[in-house]
């Protein structure tokens, strides 16, 4: 079977497309465009910081900025920001680029670090040493704190501030030459201490911090702040566009100001613009929170297929195709708000509806023995792999003496209208035949060990002879065929809407069920060639993507998500 997956990179557009919401950064790049701005360049970049793995919040900006330079022919760059060594790691530097190019994009030539403007970075710092638009500050970071001030009380300046360009230079030398220990200095810009904006006041650009960088090693023990760093790397790419999630826009005064102090001309710096990020109900997307997740062990790591993460999506059966349309129709603009979970939701089975092959699995067996089929004997039946489609691609579907049902399609006593399986009811084998139960075998507890039942030859196909109404039609897998397979149903992490409401009692809301592990699973031989990564629907039970830890000796299926919204029916799950 091969994989439905779709590995094309998105359609350009480069007019919007009237039936989505709105893009303001969108609209704003086009105009430019047309206005000939920045010489009609399009640059963009991607900036994660390598200390985590990149989540759902997050596609929503890699579709931005990609699908920009897509759309307008220009060029976004993948730029690690990797000035903190102490979180930093180089496997989270793999596990992005493979998250990028799993949602469809590629930066081809344009992979950039921050750590490649280390040597440019220093230089444009000792450039404001001595132009006197810096100075070393010696005290702690405590003192530096206490002396910031706030909103309505200015700060107050260092008694370092006055240092002589001379002092200044062999300080900062000192700093970059690994002899002064971690926090005894910093260097500071000179900015206004009486601003209103607190950031403007002496912002701190470097720190020391000997700690090994997982691609400059030991060569440096100084490191830039985000602030430093993250425009005048921006303006060394001449990108054109730097666009940052809305917890940015307080910092796009000193992002200009700094700019300003390197003296980058007007007209031919980036320009920052800030847009909404992506939030979810029933959902955690703090890197910190997630992080703490991992190492307390309430999921199995990064990857967890519950997790909101990249690597966890795509693990549990979600596809890029299934993001991209979510973010599309999320639109873009400069309002927080926090989307409601179903609607990623409704974009998956959307998008899984019109891909999975359809298949039959038995997860909670009921073994059935039909006594009047020939023991040795086997019957195959065409089933297509979508009913839709009858003409389509389809497989062979074996019929043996023995199969499995679900153990919830039998009542030994069932109630009016049940359409299922019950003692002298019949009901109709999907593709294959009708059977009617005779008898009931229990095990020495109560509990039902085996249906014994009657098939009707002449109902080959699954339509009796004599045009008798069956009502009920059952999934079924033949037991001498079956696949055996453990399989995983997937739930929401969380249950309160907003877990984060209280960000110390968030862990409260877990959901204990929100995972329960299947073992002893039949699924039908069309599925034993399945690798990972192969999304299917199971009929009647859900949307399932086979797991990456599957092996040929022990199969394992993960549920990507119902057939439908059950959470909507649920009064008071929270």
């Amino acid at each position: 079977m091969s994989d439905p997956v779709s590995k094309e990179v998105p359609t350009q557009r480069t007019e919007r497309d009237p039936d989505l919401p709105p893009n303001f950064v969108e609209d704003m790049v086009r105009e430019q465009v047309a206005q000939g701005r920045h010489g009609g360049r399009v640059v963009t970049r991607f900036p994660p910081e390598p200390n985590g793995y990149l989540h759902i919040g997050h596609a929503k900006s890699i579709c931005l900025n990609f699908g920009l330079a897509q759309k307008f022919d220009g060029q976004c760059n993948l730029r690690f920001d990797d000035t903190n060594p102490e979180t930093e790691d180089a496997d989270y530097v793999h596990a992005i680029k493979k998250d990028i190019q799993w949602l469809g994009f590629d930066w081809g030539k344009n992979e950039f670090y921050a750590s490649d403007y280390f040597q440019k970075l220093y230089e444009l710092a000792v450039q404001m040493i001595k132009d006197g638009k810096a100075y070393v500050d010696s005290r702690t970071t405590e003192e530096i704190r206490d002396t910031r001030g706030d909103y309505y009380k200015p700060g107050v300046e260092a008694p370092d501030r006055g240092r002589s360009v001379e002092e200044n230079l062999a300080l900062f030398e000192q700093m970059k030459g690994g002899t002064l220990p971690d926090g005894s200095h910093v260097l500071r810009a000179k900015g206004d201490m009486a601003s209103t904006d607190v950031k403007m006041r002496d912002p701190v650009m470097y720190r020391i911090r000997h700690a090994h960088h997982h691609r400059t090693g030991d060569t440096w023990c100084i490191y830039p702040l985000y602030d430093w760093a993250h425009g005048q790397s921006d303006y060394i790419e001449k990108v054109t566009h730097s666009i940052c999630s809305l917890e940015f826009v307080n910092h796009r005064p000193l992002y200009e100001w700094f700019l300003d102090q390197i003296g980058a001309p007007p007209g031919d710096r980036p320009e920052q613009t800030e847009f909404a990020k992506l939030n979810f109900t029933y959902t955690v997307l703090s890197k910190r929170r997630l992080l703490e997740l991992v190492k307390l062990k309430h999921v199995e790591g990064w990857d967890d297929p519950r997790m909101p993460t990249l690597s966890g999506l795509r693990r549990r059966g979600v596809t890029p195709e299934a993001l991209r349309t979510l973010c599309d129709r999320v639109g873009v603009s400069t309002r927080d708000s926090v989307v409601d979970i179903s609607l990623l939701e409704h974009a998956i089975r959307e998008d899984l509806n019109a891909t999975s092959p359809r298949v039959m699995a038995v997860l909670r067996p009921l073994k059935v023995t039909l006594q009047n089929f020939p023991e040795n004997e086997v019957i195959e039946f065409d089933a297509p792999f979508d009913p839709e489609k009858p003409e389509g691609p389809s497989r062979k579907i074996p019929l043996s003496r023995v199969l499995y049902i679900e153990q919830e399609d039998f009542m030994e006593t069932p109630p009016k209208k049940f359409f299922r399986l019950a003692p002298g009811q019949e009901v109709r084998l999907r593709y294959a035949c009708i059977i009617k139960c005779i008898e009931v075998k229990k095990a020495a507890d109560g509990s039902i060990e085996e249906l014994v039942c009657e098939w009707d030859p002449a109902s080959r196909g699954g339509t009796p002879a004599d045009g008798r109404k069956i009502k009920g039609t059952l999934h079924w897998v033949s037991a001498t065929h079956a696949v055996d397979a453990t399989v995983r149903l997937y739930d929401r992490l969380f249950l309160a809407e907003n877990p984060l409401k209280d960000k110390d009692t968030y862990l409260e809301h877990l959901n204990p069920n929100s995972v329960e592990v299947l073992s002893g699973c039949k699924l039908e031989p069309s599925l034993a060639e399945a690798k990972a990564g192969q999304r299917v629907q199971f009929e009647r039970l859900g949307y399932f993507c086979e797991d990456a830890s599957t092996t040929a000796a022990a199969r394992v299926w993960n549920r990507t998500i119902t057939l439908k919204d059950t959470w909507a029916k649920v009064a008071g799950k929270e």
